[in-house]
């Protein structure tokens, strides 16, 4: 999938290329047309549920009775979940998930990319370069606006292995 930014860090680091959500409703996976809109949805997930009605934005036909776009059993995709509510990423941010190689204790990594092109792999370096361009704070950009909890694979056997204490909450959104 096409993404609508132009920063070249967004073609060098992101391995997630397609963005889907799960109607709240019938069940169905949807394919969200960009980055920016998934992130407007999964930031008030809990709050204002996706419905299929809500992807006639951009595909006026859709329906709970039209087929899901994407299935999990297609190998051919390798299915992750983000947490519900994290926030969208500040105007000329990027989030960046760059999922590690099979077999390894978790499964991606989440970055951010300021607008100057600097790579953040950490909430620590976050704060240290906002306290560094305290005009950042001045445009409305606090720590509260990131996150860098990553997305969790989801396959058939995750929902045996999950930790104690993550809840079936966790697992609404790709």
């Amino acid at each position: 999938m096409e993404q609508s930014s132009s920063s070249s860090a967004n073609k060098v680091w992101e391995s997630v290329t397609t963005y889907t959500v799960q109607c709240a409703s019938c069940s169905k996976w949807r394919l969200v047309p960009s980055k920016e809109k998934y992130e407007e949805i999964r930031e008030t997930i809990n709050e204002q549920p996706f419905m299929c009605d809500i992807a006639r934005q951009w595909r006026p036909d859709i329906s709970c009775v039209k087929e899901s776009d994407v299935k999990r059993e297609d190998q051919n995709w390798v299915w992750a979940m983000d947490k519900p509510n994290i926030p969208r990423t500040p105007k000329g941010w990027q989030r960046i998930i760059r999922a590690r190689a099979e077999g390894g204790t978790k499964f991606a990594d989440v970055y951010y990319v300021t607008p100057s092109n600097k790579r953040l792999r950490s909430m620590v370096e976050l704060s240290r370069y906002l306290g560094e361009h305290p005009q950042l704070a001045q445009d409305g950009v606090t720590t509260s606006q990131f996150s860098f909890q990553p997305p969790v694979r989801f396959v058939d056997y995750h929902v045996a292995k999950r930790r104690a204490g993550s809840s079936s909450r966790d697992k609404q959104e790709t």
